[in-house]
């Protein structure tokens, strides 16, 4: 089975929330790409519809956008 995605960029709130969906759906279910440290995944969570981060993409290739902690643009740059 597929797992979600979670990409953030290590705000305390992306923290928060990476902490929050460990404990919801488990760790194994889960891969996390911290986007300020691996900038080569970019491009990939743009074309799966991820605008800003903290933010999840779900097996079904549905996006959750958590909070608004930065854009994609922002960690660009």
């Amino acid at each position: 089975m597929p797992k979600s995605i979670f990409y953030h960029a290590g705000c305390p709130v992306c923290i928060s929330a990476e902490n929050d969906l460990i404990e919801l759906i488990g760790k194994d279910q889960l891969d996390i790409i911290h986007l300020g440290e691996q900038t080569a995944k970019i491009p990939e969570a743009e074309k799966a519809g991820v605008k800003s981060v903290p933010a999840v993409l779900t097996p079904n290739g549905h996006v959750l956008h958590i909070n608004f902690g930065a854009s994609l643009e922002d960690l660009k740059n």
